[in-house]
């Protein structure tokens, strides 16, 4: 059931995310638009337009949503495997995504200290680098 229901749900995706499914929605949007003098722009003819958008919308979330979690596992994954590949990285920072929203607030503190540490060694390193320039400049 769970693949019968991954592959109909990555394919929707696919035929609803293309140009030719906005066309047709716009299609059906103008001739609803078109018969509204038709019906006298009767309770029936709104409702036809707000329940059968109602109903797409509410099947279209389950399936976005299953889209959605899949892309997702599968960027985590990669990014895991990076960390996991590359030397000096911290692998303790694969599984990020189970962590508790504090310790994420806490870690992401610790990521915002070290940037602004890397900026100032930055900055240190630049006026080193033309501080020595000049004074190659004037021994020259």
């Amino acid at each position: 059931m769970k693949h019968a229901f991954r592959r109909f749900a990555a394919g929707a995706a696919t035929v609803t995310g293309s140009p030719w499914a906005f066309l047709l929605a716009v299609l059906v949007i103008l001739t609803w638009g078109v018969t509204g003098p038709l019906f006298n722009f009767s309770d029936g003819w709104q409702l036809t337009i707000n329940t059968g958008t109602t109903i797409v919308t509410f099947l279209m979330v389950f399936l976005i949503q299953n889209t959605q979690n899949r892309d997702t596992v599968a960027i985590q994954l990669k990014l895991d495997e990076l960390l996991r590949g590359v030397v000096g990285a911290r692998t303790s920072l694969v599984d990020l995504e189970n962590l508790s929203d504090e310790d994420l607030a806490l870690l992401h503190q610790q990521f915002a200290r070290l940037q602004v540490s890397a900026a100032k060694s930055e900055q240190d390193a630049a006026k080193d680098a033309a501080k020595d320039a000049v004074t190659d400049s004037h021994g020259a």
